[in-house]
C-alpha cells in the first residue's frame, strides 16, 4: 500500500478560531451591568481569556436595554438588542 494511504489524514484548522467566539443574545441576560464588552464577557466566564473577537448571534427578547461595545452582531442580534431599547457601538 502506498505511503500516502498509510499515513493519517490531517485537516485544516484555522488559527482565527482560537481568538474568536460566538455568543448568543440570551447570554446578555446574565449581566447586571448595562454595558457589555469583551473584557466583561471574559470576567463573567462566558468566553475564554485568549478571545479577542466576539460576535453576537441569534434572536430573542431581552428584558433590559444593553449597550454592547466593541462586539459585532448579526442582523437578528442587532434587532433584538435595539428592540429592547439598547444599542450596539462598533
Amino acid at each position: 500500500m502506498p505511503l500516502q494511504r498509510r499515513l493519517p489524514k490531517f485537516g485544516f484548522s484555522s488559527r482565527k478560531s482560537l481568538v474568536r467566539e460566538d455568543v448568543r443574545v440570551v447570554v446578555l441576560e446574565r449581566f447586571a451591568d448595562v454595558a457589555v464588552t469583551v473584557p466583561s464577557l471574559q470576567a463573567a466566564g462566558v468566553v475564554g481569556k485568549n478571545v479577542k473577537y466576539v460576535k453576537l448571534f441569534g434572536e430573542g427578547r431581552l428584558s433590559r436595554a444593553y449597550t454592547v461595545c466593541g462586539i459585532s452582531a448579526t442582523k437578528g442580534a442587532r434587532a433584538a438588542v435595539e428592540a429592547s431599547g439598547g444599542r450596539i457601538e462598533d
